[in-house]
């Protein structure tokens, strides 16, 4: 993690781009909640947002965007900590549902392709954010990169 930047100067984008991350998995938990209220908890669902879903997976969703909007919130380098493990997680998770998608009986989340292809980019999207989002004091960042090159800042 050392070259990791520390303070990056657009760390207030990422920051947003983390908390929008955040919503969508909260209005997607929240929106796929309600249209799989009534059904089983697990195996195929119903659509929200134009990915398959169930009340697992919408359970699921809801709770990692609202670790997300909790993290971000509180900032103090919680949330890279927080996107970077959420986002490895969500790219496990939508391998596993890759591999699982045309079976009835082992496809526990009700996944779709296009569930498989939104997963993977939050999860991409939180790592990123992950990466260009954490602080430190001045005295322990270092100088910024182009005054370690030798030019001019």
């Amino acid at each position: 993690m050392a070259h990791t930047p520390v303070n990056h100067p657009l760390r207030p984008i990422y920051r947003i781009v983390g908390f929008v991350t955040g919503a969508y998995l909260v209005a997607f938990g929240i929106i796929g909640f309600i249209s799989t209220s009534g059904e089983a908890f697990t195996g195929p669902g119903a659509r929200a947002l134009g990915q398959g879903t169930n009340i697992l997976w919408s359970i699921i969703s809801l709770a990692i965007g609202a670790l997300v909007l909790l993290a971000t919130a509180v900032g103090r380098n919680l949330d890279a900590a927080a996107d970077q493990y959420l986002g490895w997680g969500l790219l496990v998770l939508g391998s596993y549902s890759l591999c699982v998608l045309r079976t009835d009986d082992v496809n526990f989340f009700g996944f779709t392709m296009s569930t498989v292809i939104v997963t993977y980019l939050v999860g991409l999207l939180l790592i990123t954010v992950s990466l260009y989002s954490k602080t430190a004091p001045q005295s322990q960042a270092g100088a910024p990169r182009q005054v370690r090159e030798g030019r001019t800042a």
